[in-house]
C-alpha cells in the first residue's frame, strides 16, 4: 500500500486515540496496535512525539496483564519491541519491564508456538540482546525452552525462516550464549535445509546466512559435513545474483567468505570477489563500517593469493584495497578494531599508517614453553616473545637475528579447529609478515604434544639459522608441558590471537517480507 497522504493523516489522526482510551484495550488490542506502529515504523513511518506517546502509553497494560495474552500476541509483542528498539526506540525502564514480563510467559507457552512464532522469538531476542538488552536468566531460560522445538519443526521453516533462525542463533552465540546440546542440534538441523531451499533464498537470506555460517564458525562450530554442504549450494548463488545486493549485503558477503579461509576453494573466492567489488568503488552508499569490512576482506583475498603464488599478481584487487583504505584514511574512530585493519591496509600498500595502535601482549603457555625448548637446543640464540612489527599485530616468538617468526597456532586459528583449515584472519597475519620481509613457521599447537611430532619443526629451525638436521632422536625435547599444552591453550587465549581481527557486521535480517535493507511480518 502506498503510503498516500490519506494515510498519513488517518494514522495522525488516530494516534492521539491510542493514549487518551488506554485503559479500555484488552490483551489482542494492545498487541495489535504496538505490532501495528511498529510494522508502519518498520516501514518509514516517521517516530513522531503522537506515535511515541501511543507506544509509551500502551507499554504498561503490557506488564499488568501479562498473564492474558496468547502464544500469538507473545510473540508478536517481542517481535513489536525489538523492532522498535531496532528502529531507534530508547530502551526506556517501561521498555525493559515489558520484555521482562513477557520473557518467562515463553517458557510456559513453548508447545504453542508455530515455526513462525519460534522465528520471531528467537529473532527478536536476538536482536535485543544485539541492541543492549541484558542477557538475564528469564532471557537465556526462553532461548533454552525455543531451540529444542527448532529441531521439533525444522520440516515446517520458510527459507525466510531458515535464514532467519540462524542469523539468530549465530547473533546470540556472538553475544555470549553459550554451545549447548540444544544449540548445535538447532543448527544442525538446520543446515539441510539450507541446499533443499537453495533456490527459493532471496539476496537478503543469502547474505544472511554466509554471515551466520562464518560467525558461527568463529564462535566454535565444527566443521561438519552438513556446512560444507550449504556453503557450497550457497556460494553459486552470490554471483548469480550479484547485481541485487545492497551495500550492506557486499560488506557481509565479503566479510564471511574471507573469515571462512580454506574452507572455500580460492578460485571461487576470486571470481565472487571480482563480481562483487566492482560494486564498491565510487558508491556513496556504503557506510563507514561496511567500507571497514569490505577492506578486510579484500585483504584476506589478496593474502590468499600471495601466498599461492608468492607474488603480486592481485593488482587489481590491490586496486580496490586502496580506493578503500583512502575512503578511510580521513576519518579515525577510537576504537581498536579500525585501527588494526587501518594498519594492516597501510602495511600492505606500502602507505603511511594514520593510526598507530595498542596492542594487548600476554604469551601463551605452549609458546613460552617452546621458547624454553628452543633456548635449551641453542642457548645463544635471541628470541623475542611477543614483538609487533612494522606495527603489526605481535607474534608469538621472534629470532631477531634471522628475520624468523615463529607462530605457535592454537584451534582458534582453524576452522572448525582441524588444525588444517586456516581461518582467513591466520593467513592475512601470515602474508602480511611475508610481505614485510620474515619468514614465517607456523606450528600447530598439536605438534607440540610429543617429541616425534615436534622433532621435523626443531630441524627445521635449526636448518634455517645455519645448523644442519641431526639423526632422530639426537635432539634433547622436553616432555614436561607436552600433555598440559592444547588444554592450556583452549582455556585462555588462543596463541596468536590477538584480537587483531573483529571486523563487526550488522546483518541483521529480520522475520518477515524482503525490502530494501530490513523488513518483517508477524502475523
Amino acid at each position: 500500500q502506498e503510503r498516500t497522504p490519506e494515510l498519513n493523516e488517518a494514522v495522525v489522526a488516530l494516534l492521539p486515540h491510542v493514549n487518551a482510551q488506554q485503559a479500555n484495550f484488552n490483551p489482542q488490542e494492545i498487541a495489535n496496535l504496538l505490532w501495528a506502529m511498529t510494522k508502519l515504523v518498520d516501514n518509514g513511518q516517521e517516530q513522531t512525539p503522537e506515535l511515541k506517546e501511543a507506544v509509551a502509553a500502551l507499554l504498561p497494560h503490557v506488564n499488568a496483564q501479562k498473564d492474558q495474552f496468547s502464544a500469538l500476541a507473545i510473540a508478536n509483542l517481542l517481535w513489536a519491541m525489538a523492532k522498535l528498539v531496532d528502529n531507534g526506540q530508547k530502551q526506556t525502564p517501561e521498555l525493559n519491564e515489558t520484555v521482562a514480563a513477557l520473557l518467562p510467559h515463553v517458557n510456559v507457552q513453548k508447545n504453542q508456538f508455530t515455526p513462525q512464532h519460534i522465528t520471531n522469538l528467537l529473532w527478536a531476542m536476538a536482536k535485543l540482546v544485539d541492541n543492549g538488552q541484558e542477557r538475564t536468566p528469564g532471557l537465556k531460560e526462553a532461548v533454552a525452552a525455543l531451540l529444542p522445538h527448532v529441531n521439533a519443526q525444522k520440516a515446517h521453516f520458510t527459507p525466510q525462516g531458515i535464514a532467519n533462525l540462524l542469523w539468530a542463533i549465530a547473533k546470540l552465540v556472538d553475544n555470549g550464549q553459550k554451545w549447548s546440546p540444544e544449540l548445535n542440534d538447532a543448527v544442525a538441523a538446520l543446515l539441510p535445509h539450507v541446499n533443499a531451499n537453495k533456490d527459493q533464498f532471496i539476496p537478503q537470506h543469502i547474505a544472511n546466512l554466509l554471515w551466520a555460517m562464518a560467525k558461527l564458525v568463529d564462535n566454535g562450530q565444527e566443521r561438519t559435513p552438513e556446512l560444507n554442504e550449504a556453503l557450497a549450494a550457497l556460494l553459486p548463488h552470490v554471483n548469480a545474483q550479484k547485481d541485487q545486493f545492497i551495500p550492506q549485503h557486499i560488506a557481509n558477503l565479503l566479510w564471511a567468505m574471507a573469515k571462512l579461509g580454506e574452507l572455500i576453494d580460492l578460485d571461487v573466492v576470486t571470481s565472487t570477489f571480482k563480481s562483487l567489488v566492482c560494486r564498491i568503488s565510487g558508491n556513496p552508499q556504503f557506510s563507514q563500517q561496511e567500507i571497514l569490512m569490505s577492506l578486510w576482506g579484500v585483504m584476506v583475498c589478496c593474502a590468499r593469493l600471495f601466498l599461492v603464488s608468492n607474488a603480486n599478481k592481485n593488482h587489481v584487487f590491490e586496486k580496490h584495497m586502496d580506493d578503500l583504505f583512502t575512503r578511510l584514511q580521513n576519518t579515525s574512530p577510537d576504537n581498536k578494531e579500525y585501527q588494526s585493519i587501518m594498519t594492516m591496509a597501510a602495511s600492505w600498500l606500502g602507505r603511511p599508517c594514520p593510526v598507530v595502535p595498542h596492542y594487548q601482549t600476554m604469551s601463551s603457555k605452549p609458546q613460552s614453553d617452546f621458547r624454553e625448548q628452543l633456548l635449551s637446543c641453542f642457548p645463544s640464540l635471541q628470541i623475542e616473545e611477543e614483538k609487533s612489527l612494522n606495527s603489526l599485530p605481535p607474534v608469538d616468538l621472534l629470532l631477531p637475528d634471522h628475520n624468523m617468526v615463529i607462530e605457535v597456532q592454537g584451534p582458534s586459528h582453524y576452522v572448525g579447529g582441524d588444525f588444517k583449515t586456516r581461518k582467513g584472519s591466520t593467513l592475512l597475519k601470515i602474508a602480511l609478515l611475508r610481505k614485510s620481509g620474515f619468514e614465517v613457521i607456523e606450528i600447530p599447537i598439536n605438534m607440540l604434544l610429543s617429541q616425534y611430532l615436534m622433532k621435523p619443526y626443531i630441524d627445521q629451525i635449526k636448518t634455517r639459522i645455519g645448523f644442519p638436521p641431526q639423526e632422530h632422536g639426537s635432539v634433547s625435547l622436553k616432555r614436561r608441558w607436552a600433555d598440559e599444552a592444547y588444554v592450556t591453550a583452549d582455556k585462555g587465549r588462543q596463541p596468536s590471537d590477538h584480537g587483531y581481527l573483529t571486523a563487526e557486521e550488522h546483518s541483521d535480517e529480520q522475520p518477515g517480507k524482503p525490502a530494501k535493507r530490513k523488513k518483517t511480518t508477524s502475523q
